[in-house]
């Protein structure tokens, strides 16, 4: 597969459904969103939803909410009152790509062109928490460690990852 078949686009109100299966594809239960926290985020801060597409299908999706502190709190992750919709911060709630389409560049297309959200709604900068494999991953794009998180989502251990603009 080529990566220039793939669109980079804002998600469709209408798209919710099959937004939720690929998060629980690409995620373990305990760290995917709820089908109706997926909703419910694509509802409140439509605006930070990015979707790939492929052949008029949803094949990945980045999306998170803003804040106007540079760390992400676990809270934020379930009580959607906390996006603050011009906030300083776009975090990354999830950066997912179904697993058969992995490894053609198409989550690279989907950070990059949140980077260029963000810069376009005049962030300050994106946050974001990863495990340990994905440090070097986020890092080619500018994003700096600054240590282990406060998370304990889904029973992990999360890296604290920040892009100042």
């Amino acid at each position: 597969m080529e990566t220039s078949q793939v669109i980079i686009r804002p998600a469709r109100p209408e798209e919710g459904e099959a937004l939720a299966v690929i998060e629980a594809t690409c995620f373990p239960p305990a760290e995917a969103a709820s089908r109706e926290a997926v909703l419910e985020r694509l509802a409140t801060f439509p605006e930070n939803f990015l979707v790939a597409e492929t052949d008029g299908k949803a094949i990945g999706f980045i999306n998170g909410a803003n804040t106007d502190t540079p760390y992400l709190p676990d809270a934020m992750y379930h009580d959607i009152t906390l996006h603050k919709p011009n906030g300083d911060y776009q975090t990354v709630f999830g950066l997912n790509v179904l697993p058969d389409y992995q490894r053609h560049g198409i989550a690279a297309k989907l950070v990059q062109g949140y980077i260029d959200l963000a810069k376009a709604h005049h962030r300050k900068g994106i946050i974001l928490t990863c495990k340990d494999h994905m440090i070097h991953y986020y890092e080619r794009f500018g994003f700096v460690n600054h240590g282990i998180a406060d998370s304990t989502h889904g029973g992990k251990t999360w890296n604290d990852m920040r892009l100042i603009f």
